[in-house]
């Protein structure tokens, strides 16, 4: 029974390990050392295959890259391309603080769009997180997400996070591959009233959907006001 309980608890350390590494060097400089497999066998006591897991999902990420002979250490940005951020961290990136503001946090039956989108089935219980993301105090987007119940038991019980995405990490379920849509648009009446513009500013609207694995965690329409918010994308020819 020990055994067992021991391997439910190393994927949780893995988490662990992983998410303690990447808030290390979010701001460090590209070349960096990363720390050393030893020391967070060490710190984290746990098994070293653990830690090499940790960190493979970081270099698969391109948070991180390995020189043979020399160590790990924090990727340049050419190995940012399609790196996959929550609006926090991007707002980060850009220099800014966020905010976030929750409009309703409930638990609903999933409809046909969000029941197809999230691989459940119409009718199963799904976490609607309704959120006004800020950025320096100025209205940036409205952001609605859905999120498969059964995979978060308790989440709305516990508290609502400050990031999402960390939440969904604390839980192995950090979402490592995702697919936007970007279209123009204009927005409703409440949308405007909320971002604080007119009827007539056009926004960027993003539908996301999120895979942790081969999971679907999280399908997200995001509004962002089109004037305040540059959507960059990366590209490489690798």
């Amino acid at each position: 029974m020990e055994n067992a309980v021991a391997l439910e608890r190393e994927p949780l350390k893995h988490v662990q390990v992983r998410e303690y590494v990447r808030q290390l060097v979010a701001d460090a400089e590209p070349g960096s050392a990363a720390p050393s497999e030893r020391e967070l066998v060490q710190r984290f006591g746990v098994a070293r295959m653990t830690v090499r897991q940790a960190m493979d999902a970081l270099v698969g990420e391109g948070l991180l890259e390995r020189v043979p002979g020399r160590g790990t250490f924090v990727a340049k940005p050419r190995n940012e391309v399609g790196l996959l951020l929550s609006f926090s961290a991007e707002m980060q990136r850009r220099g800014l603080m966020s905010e976030s503001q929750t409009i309703l946090a409930r638990r609903e039956q999933a409809g046909p769009g969000v029941a197809r989108a999230l691989d459940v089935t119409e009718g199963d219980a799904v976490i609607h997180w309704k959120r006004l993301r800020r950025a320096d105090g100025q209205p940036m987007c409205v952001e609605d997400a859905y999120l498969n119940e059964v995979l978060l038991p308790g989440f709305l019980q516990s508290g609502m996070p400050t990031s999402l995405y960390q939440a969904l990490a604390m839980r192995g379920l950090r979402p490592t591959w995702a697919e936007d849509s970007v279209t123009a648009d204009l927005p409703t009446a409440e949308e405007a009233q909320a971002l604080e513009i007119t009827t007539s500013t056009p926004v960027l609207r993003v539908a996301r959907r999120a895979v942790a694995d081969d999971k679907v965690v999280e399908v997200s329409r995001s509004v962002y006001r089109a004037d305040r918010f540059t959507l960059y994308v990366q590209l490489s020819d690798d």
